[in-house]
């Protein structure tokens, strides 16, 4: 003879008790959700210093969006150069910041354009997955519309998050050459190294799929990673190479995630000199 009663009960319990975590893991997801954007993007609006102040001559440009916006950028012309370096930078910060990577690039004898994504630096409105997609285009638009550059003598630079805005672009235009360093494959992969049980359980606001973009690509690609990259795994770089296309390179560094470029020296410049003169092809000079 059963309890009515009792089953009735323990049924009702269990029913609250599955609504509950159901709720809970609702607010857990919308809360993760809304705190995403600033999970992901650290903008800095003041710029600290102008190329003047690095010794380096320098354009001010602004590029006018799909959507409207009004970015800022700094065009560094080196003399007699052909080809050009379009720098997409990580997510904190902003151009001011890159003073090590532009002269490296200029002493490479590139000509580099650098810009802030929207919300960084002196470029309108707030930083987003699509909206970065729509600069990376307007930057690209700049330099071979405006310019009227050689889309072959541009390569494309990424660094950390900018890798896979640089990516996604490449995939779209095919330039002379794309160089992701420190870059990850996927917005859920990095979410899985950061929140190991909480990634699969709750909905991701970005993608940054670079993995599915370096597939689509058909241009000369260098990989540079550090397997001391306490912000990226190394085996996320290694990930991303292995998926991409021929010819493509891949190049080891040293150091931490802000620092391995710096620490790789005289090594990672020499890579990169490599990398250009192959592209133009051009034999790098000892």
């Amino acid at each position: 003879m059963t309890d009515d009663g009792w089953g009735g009960g323990m049924k009702s319990r269990v029913m609250k008790s599955i609504l509950l975590l159901l709720l809970g893991w609702g607010l857990l997801n919308g809360l993760m959700y809304l705190q995403q954007p600033s999970m992901v993007f650290f903008p800095y609006t003041a710029l600290a210093q102008t190329p003047d102040a690095w010794g380096l001559e320098y354009e001010d440009v602004y590029l006018q969006t799909g959507d409207g916006l009004r970015l800022h950028g700094w065009y560094i012309p080196y003399s007699g150069a052909k080809q050009t370096l379009l720098f997409f930078h990580g997510n904190a910060g902003n151009i001011s910041h890159r003073r090590a990577s532009v002269e490296i690039f200029h002493r490479l004898g590139l000509n580099v354009f650098i810009f802030d994504y929207r919300g960084y630096g002196n470029s309108q409105g707030r930083p987003d997955e699509q909206g970065l997609k729509q600069d990376a285009r307007a930057a690209w638009r700049y330099l071979v519309e405006e310019r009227g550059l050689d889309r072959n003598q541009v390569i494309l630079f990424g660094r950390s998050l900018g890798g896979a805005v640089a990516a996604e672009l490449a995939a779209r235009v095919q330039p002379g050459g794309l160089i992701l360093e420190s870059t990850f494959s996927s917005a859920r992969d990095m979410a899985e190294v950061i929140f190991p049980l909480l990634s699969r359980v709750h909905f991701l606001r970005f993608e940054f799929d670079t993995l599915a973009q370096v597939g689509r690509v058909s241009s000369p690609l260098l990989v540079l990673h550090s397997p001391d990259d306490e912000m990226i795994p190394f085996r996320l770089g290694e990930k991303l190479f292995a998926a991409a296309n021929e010819p493509k390179y891949f190049a080891r560094m040293n150091g931490g995630h802000n620092g391995a470029f710096l620490k790789s020296q005289p090594g990672y410049e020499q890579v990169l000199k490599a990398f250009a003169s192959s592209l133009s092809g051009v034999e790098p000079r000892q």
